[in-house]
């Protein structure tokens, strides 16, 4: 049982940790409620793309995960962590943190990615994907999110939270989700950004991730360049997931498995 002084001071270190990661110590995030397109990517660029920040969600995203967090610690609904898609680290390196905070042993954070970009979608099946992909922004920009094993690794030893509770999985997740070695999941935080991606992550984890625990959905609000949302309604629909989908903000949704 954590006592109130221990609970206060864990809020106070998580909320440190979590503007450290966001790069938000001494300024704001973009708002992603901004109604002016231009102006939210215009700031998003400066603030992830070329400034420090070691992730790209929203201090409201982190919030969200530290609820999932805390309630299958105390609930304890078996499982690991993943997150299909890390860019620079900062959503794993805060799982970790919260698990030693909590004194948490048992669980392993799955750090899954390419760490080369993203894959290339296919033109015919996803246009969207496509033209997005091989637009100047995405290619000369954002370098299509390419962060290398090194620099995650260089970031999880920064916070020193690089340890054998933390398992990377390098490569496209039809190659490397299928075989890994994890038996059972209490959060899947799924950030691949286009339909395959997303497809490959419920396809080849959803059946791992224990009753009680909470699947992540980083972009099923966005229809302009992605079929993120389309992934998780044909594979839900497929598989009858029923659990309500719930809004985090205007791109990430979630929901807890109950059957």
């Amino acid at each position: 049982m954590i006592s109130e002084t221990n609970n206060a001071s864990l809020e106070l270190y998580l909320d440190l940790l979590k503007r450290s990661l966001t790069g938000t110590l001494y300024g704001a995030e973009p708002d992603v409620e901004n109604e002016s397109q231009v102006t939210f990517w215009r700031d998003f660029i400066q603030h992830y793309i070329k400034g420090v920040a070691v992730s790209m969600l929203p201090i409201v995203r982190f919030d969200n995960l530290q609820s999932c967090i805390a309630s299958v610690v105390s609930d304890k609904v078996p499982g690991d962590f993943i997150e299909t898609g890390v860019w620079r680290g900062g959503a794993t390196i805060f799982m970790r943190a919260m698990l030693k905070a909590l004194g948490e042993t048992d669980r392993i954070v799955w750090v899954a990615d390419s760490f080369e970009g993203l894959p290339e979608p296919d033109a015919e099946k996803f246009p969207i994907e496509a033209e997005f992909h091989q637009g100047s922004v995405a290619k000369d920009v954002y370098n299509h999110l390419a962060a290398g094993l090194d620099v995650v690794q260089a970031n999880f030893k920064a916070y020193r939270m690089l340890d054998d509770r933390v398992k990377f999985l390098k490569g496209w997740f039809k190659d490397t989700l299928p075989g890994a070695p994890i038996k059972s999941l209490a959060i899947m935080r799924l950030d691949g950004d286009y339909y395959e991606s997303t497809m490959d992550a419920l396809t080849n984890l959803y059946d791992k991730l224990s009753i009680g625990g909470y699947a992540i959905i980083d972009d099923y609000g966005e229809d302009s360049w992605t079929y993120c949302q389309k992934a998780v309604d044909d594979y839900r629909r497929d598989h009858g997931v029923v659990d309500p989908i719930i809004q985090v903000d205007r791109s990430c949704y979630y929901w807890r498995r109950t059957r």
